[in-house]
């Protein structure tokens, strides 16, 4: 129990890091309704990283969930789902 708490704080602080490394597309950075979001995600989809991304970390994480789409859990797919809508009327319209 303490490893898998472990674990998942080192993924949270490697997308935090990835995240400050990386500038968003708009030259904002991120909203606190998305890093929730994407805390929420990582929590998710816990058991589906351990078992279908062992040893990856920040975006490969992301980039391993999306390639095994169909083997995810229903909750992570959930989670997904909400991480990736449209935030803002503008990217609701594309």
């Amino acid at each position: 129990m303490k490893l898998d708490a472990l674990l998942l704080v080192a993924a949270l602080s490697a997308a935090g890091c990835l995240q400050a490394q990386t500038p968003p597309s708009g030259g904002s950075p991120p909203s606190s309704d998305r890093q929730a979001a994407h805390a929420a995600m990582l929590q998710a989809c816990d058991a589906d990283i351990k078992s279908l991304c062992a040893g990856k970390q920040g975006r490969e994480v992301m980039m391993c969930l999306h390639s095994n789409t169909d083997k995810l859990s229903t909750g992570c797919k959930d989670a997904m789902s909400k991480l990736h809508r449209p935030t803002t009327p503008a990217a609701q319209q594309q």
